[in-house]
Parts: structure tokens; sequence; C-alpha cells
């Protein structure tokens, strides 16, 4: 499955010098001065899985398949934007078709950088940026919400129910919460989703801060600060430490990060972060051919773990022949494996596991 992550921020808060330097290119404008980024950059970059590489290893495929994430770098907001102000309505729709945001908060004071607002308070400007998202669904809302209060009139059980849970996202969106910070029912969610809202998907917070501020940061601290119940939906970056990582191996980017104190990059605690916000695992395919990584949503069970390969997989899933990633690496190959006995044949009830390698059996 695809995944696209959208980075927004205020104008001049580094957010495309924070882009540039996740997906290791030179793309993306970064200049001083609002809305340089007008239409959205994109960059695909492979999810870095030291599992993946210890298979590559052991079994020396003829090619390696990681799974990979899609950044896009969202021009500028400013206040207004749900109004159409600035680029608002272009800033709204590209954000519309991502499955999380991360913002950017700018924790660096430079005085040849301009704010918009002139000085620096990142908790205001996460304010700003969700009030602007919080308002636009507000529209949505509130247009669906008239036609569902018409169609509960019928008695409908089913129309009342949805009439009563809009009004209640209504409600609660006019008192400044954001839908995902909701509490609200798995049955709910899915109830609502197709009013396509802004608030409902994840939401990370990259602090961008100085080089030497970065080791600094305390999450909870930080969280509090911001209004936030979740630390863990904080990540301190330093652009600039991000950037000179860009040009580094794997090697020279593991002792760099060492020395300075930080246990790994910016792009990668970004990936597991959004994996993490969005429910997701990893599991793989291996083979002499080739060695894959593949996205599942956790709680997939195994032939919705096969449609993500092709929907054929699902369609005619008879079984699916399994080994945990530790079991295959402490057995050393997949025949080895089988001799162990740690092979399993798992059914369509099986819910796959992160990390899990497997080989499905299908009818056409």
């Amino acid at each position: 499955m695809s995944l696209k992550i959208g980075i927004v921020g205020l104008p001049n808060v580094g957010k495309s010098t924070i882009f540039n330097a996740l997906v290791g290119a030179k793309s993306a404008q970064a200049a001083n001065y609002p809305f340089c980024t007008i239409d959205p950059n994109v960059g695909v970059v492979e999810v870095p899985d030291e599992r993946l590489e210890a298979l590559t290893n052991l079994i020396k495929p003829e090619q390696t398949i990681p799974t990979t994430i899609e950044f896009v770098d969202i021009a500028g907001l400013v206040e207004g934007a749900s109004k159409g102000e600035g680029l608002g309505n272009k800033f709204l729709s590209h954000i519309r078709e991502c499955d999380a945001i991360v913002q950017v908060l700018r924790g660096f004071d430079d005085s040849n950088i301009v704010h918009v607002y002139g000085d620096i308070d990142p908790k205001r400007d996460r304010e700003v940026i969700d009030m602007e998202l919080i308002l636009a669904d507000m529209q949505t809302v509130e247009k669906r919400l008239q036609k569902a209060q018409s169609e509960a009139k019928s008695n409908d059980k089913e129309k009342v129910i949805y009439a009563e849970l809009v009004q209640k996202v209504n409600d609660q969106l006019a008192a400044g919460k954001l839908v995902g910070e909701m509490d609200l029912s798995l049955d709910e969610r899915i109830i609502i989703k197709d009013l396509h809202l802004l608030t409902i998907k994840p939401h990370l917070y990259i602090i961008n801060v100085t080089e030497d501020k970065i080791t600094g940061i305390d999450r909870e601290e930080y969280a509090t600060k911001l209004g936030l119940q979740d630390s863990s939906k904080i990540i301190p970056i330093s652009a600039r430490i991000e950037e000179e990582l860009a040009g580094f191996t794997k090697e020279e980017a593991k002792e760099y990060l060492a020395d300075i104190g930080i246990e790994e990059t910016g792009l990668n605690e970004v990936i597991k972060s959004a994996y993490s916000a969005l429910d997701l695992i990893t599991y793989f395919t291996a083979g002499p051919k080739e060695v894959r990584a593949w996205t599942v949503l956790k709680g997939s069970t195994a032939p919705e773990g096969a449609g993500v390969i092709h929907t054929d997989f699902q369609k005619g899933f008879v079984k699916a022949e399994v080994i945990t990633y530790s079991d295959y690496v402490t057995a050393g190959s997949e025949q080895a494996a089988k001799e162990k006995g740690l092979l399993r044949i798992e059914g369509k009830e099986y819910v796959v596991q992160d990390g899990d390698i497997m080989h499905f059996r299908f009818t056409s």
C-alpha cells in the first residue's frame, strides 16, 4: 500500500529545507519569502529496515525491494486559508490527499529569516494551522449536517444515528477540537469516513531547531508547551544536520550521529512515527529472486496481506506459509527453518504479524 505524508507549516519555518533533507533532494524551493512553494514538491524515499538488510545478506537475492513512503511538501499556509486566503484552497486540496500530516514548527531564532508573525511561538503556529484545518472541516460537516438532519426525519435508525454523529462532530469542531482527538469509537470513525475530514488524519510535529539545541529537547516538556497530550508526536529535527547527513554514506551518518549524541536520522524518526500513528506494520516475502518488504494495516488477516501484493492473491487465497523474522534469522535459511519445524501453515483467520516472512498459496 502506498503511503503519503504531507509536510505543512507556516511560511519561513524551514519546511522545504526539511523536505529536501528528508528526501535527499534539492528539488523543493526554499527562500526567505512566503509562498515560495506553490505547487507541492513530491519525494519518494525507501523505508529503512534493518530486517530487510539482514534477510538480503542471508539470502543474497537477485534484487531487494524496500517499501516506500511519499513525502509531499505543501505550500506554506497563512491564517484565513480555509476562506481561500493566500494559497489556501490549493493547500487544503493537497493535504486532503495525504494519509498523515506532519507540521513543521519553528523552534529556532534567526534575524535573517523573517517569521510571518514577527516572533517565534511554536504553540501559536500550531494553533493557526490546526484552526485552519478545523474551519475547513466545519464547512464540510455543516453542509453534510443539513442533509443528514433532513434524512433523519424519516426515522430510519441508521440515518438518525448518522445525523447525531455528524452533529456531535460539528459541536466538537466548533469547540476547537481536531476530529482525530475526539472520543469516537472505531465504528463511528468508519461511519464518518465519507466526509474525508482533514483533522481526522494523524498529526505529527517536527520541531525545527538549531544544531546546538537538538540533543537538549525534552519531548514531554515540549508537548506540554504545545498543548499536546502525546509526546510521541514530537520529533525534534535540525534541518542543517539533516542536510549534512544527506551527503553521507550510511556508515558515515551513523558515526556522525553518534558523535553528536543522536540515535537516528530525522527521516527514520518521521517514518517510524508515521507508521505507528497510522497503525502500519511490515511483512516480507523472501526467495532467491527477490526479497521484498510490504506494508499492511496492523490487524490485517493473511488474505488481506496477500491482497497487498495482488487482488487475485486475496480472492483465491488458500493458505500462507509463515516464518517469524527471528526464527528465520536464527535458522539461517528457509530450508533450515522448515527442518526445525519453524515454518507454520496458516489459514484465512491468521493475523499478519510485524516481521513475518510469508509465502501465499492461492488458486487462480
